[in-house]
């Protein structure tokens, strides 16, 4: 993996931690930030003015160093020189320390051949210690031996490079004095320099933090001002504003996602209204017109009937003679005349219940089966769980007596007409076949187009059209009910199919209604 994709997963991360943070926890990390990079700062200027500091403290070390240097030289001289007066031991003592101090001090000078005049004066100090202490020690061991002449002799030798290393000592302190004054005076400078560095530094991550709190607090108050200028047009009752960008899920987010929600829920709560307002005037539109139409159906059936309230009289007074001959046909035949006109007089409601449909449709065959002969074959398949299913009044005997008129009234075989109650795929299917005379493609266009047959008549039919059942029911189930005639030509039969919502579908419309 490239530095540069583990950068951007990284900035990946953060953005999205920052993004889930609640308001406490960014304001909280937003302050630690700032304090840990002052507090980094001043920690690191702190150790960087320190480290000026030790280097100053540094540049007169030399310095004390040779002058421990000296004093050592003249201790040991010293105790040398009270040793050969005195001969005492404390004497011998003190010279012996005074040699191991001075021998430490002494490692510490340079061995090397170099270039450098400073560093060559101290290796020649260093040989010329070696020498003095060797002198000193055979002095010494010359007056324990009491040998006079002999430790005078070493004494004055070694007194000799006392005084000439004492010289070296002190031209190498002046020099190095010298050249520590020039480094000091630069270091000196430089501190200042690191102070007004350090006061800048400080004063540009103190411009740094400002403005990361102000970028910072302004992404968290940006949704706040965006989230204000929005309800201020709510609240004049403008909700046709446009979605505000949720930028985080802290606080802010979720009430600007809530007030977003709710713009979003009055909005439809409003077209839910205006729907439901023009869906009410276009019921009331549909109420009329079906109203309209069942006036219109039932003109049609009072046209065909004289005296309705005689004829029924007169039916049933035919059914009673007949029961008093025994004529047992005859009074079947006239009680179905009689239930046939009193349920077409007496349907003024809107609608019916599929089995008295049914029930019609059976009556109506059985008084043409009477009038021709029992020339029709009529079958039922009914799913019975379907008749309590609520129908426009007077639409399947319409049906029904086109199968006659149209389809088998005039062909050379037996008649049959089927009709069948059923459902499929949340649908209630209602079909009447026939196997008659067939239509021709364009029969059937002109027929589910409302145009055939408007100035066409059939003696016996009663009036009631293929055009006025098809916009019953449209009307009465909403444009959700569907009237298909399937043929394959002449002479191969016809199905008129009727698709209405299934029982689902109708609860639920009764519901909404």
């Amino acid at each position: 993996m490239s530095r540069k994709d583990s950068c951007s997963r990284v900035k990946e991360f953060l953005q999205r931690k920052w993004k889930y943070m609640t308001l406490q926890q960014k304001l909280t990390a937003l302050f630690l930030l700032t304090a840990v990079i002052i507090l980094a700062v001043n920690l690191y200027m702190f150790a960087l003015i320190n480290e000026m500091t030790v280097r100053v403290e540094e540049v007169y070390v030399s310095n004390v160093s040779l002058n421990d240097l000296s004093g050592a030289l003249d201790r040991v001289q010293g105790s040398m020189e009270e040793y050969l007066n005195t001969k005492s031991s404390d004497a011998m003592e003190d010279y012996y320390r005074s040699e191991q101090a001075y021998r430490e001090l002494m490692d510490r000078l340079n061995t090397q051949a170099t270039d450098n005049k400073m560093l060559l004066t101290e290796k020649n100090i260093r040989g010329l210690s070696e020498s003095y202490l060797g002198l000193a020690a055979e002095a010494i061991q010359a007056k324990r031996g009491r040998n006079v002449e002999k430790y005078g002799k070493l004494y004055e030798e070694a007194s000799a490079l006392y005084e000439e290393i004492h010289t070296f000592i002190y031209s190498l302190n002046n020099a190095q004095f010298k050249d520590n004054s020039r480094n000091y005076q630069v270091l000196l400078t430089s501190l200042r320099y690191m102070e007004f560095i350090s006061i800048v530094v400080l004063l540009l991550v103190l411009l740094g933090n400002i403005s990361l709190i102000v970028v910072s607090t302004r992404n968290v108050t940006r949704p706040l001002h965006r989230l204000a200028e929005a309800a201020d047009e709510v609240s004049g009752g403008n909700f046709e504003i446009g979605q505000i960008p949720v930028e985080s899920m802290d606080e802010v987010g979720i009430v600007t996602n809530t007030f977003n929600e709710m713009v979003e829920n009055i909005r439809n709560y409003i077209e839910q209204l205006r729907e439901t307002m023009e869906r009410e005037n276009q019921l009331k539109e549909r109420e009329l017109m079906m109203q309209s139409h069942l006036k219109d159906a039932q003109l049609k059936y009072l046209q065909a009937q004289i005296n309705p309230h005689f004829l029924f009289n007169t039916l049933n007074a035919g059914v009673q003679l007949a029961m008093m001959e025994e004529a047992e046909l005859t009074g079947r035949f006239l009680e179905n005349v009689a239930e046939f006109f009193r349920y077409n007089v007496r349907k003024n409601d809107e609608d019916a219940a599929l089995r008295e449909e049914i029930h019609l449709v059976d009556n109506y065959v059985y008084i043409l089966n009477v009038r021709f002969s029992g020339e029709i074959l009529f079958s039922k398949d009914i799913d019975e769980s379907l008749l309590d299913v609520r129908v426009p009044s007077m639409i399947l005997q319409p049906l029904v007596e086109n199968s006659f008129n149209y389809g088998i009234r005039n062909i050379d075989w037996r008649g049959r007409i089927e009709l069948s109650v059923y459902q499929k795929e949340n649908k209630i299917c209602i079909s009447i076949w026939d196997n008659g005379a067939g239509m021709e493609g364009e029969r059937i266009e002109q027929v589910l187009s409302g145009y055939a047959g408007e100035t066409e008549s059939v003696s016996g039919s009663n009036g009631v059209g293929m055009k006025n059942v098809m916009q019953r029911l449209k009307l009465y189930f909403h444009n959700q009910a569907k009237l298909q005639i399937f043929s394959e030509g002449k002479d191969t039969g016809t199905e008129v199919l009727i698709t209405i919502p299934g029982k689902s579908e109708l609860q639920n419309r009764y519901q909404i209604v």
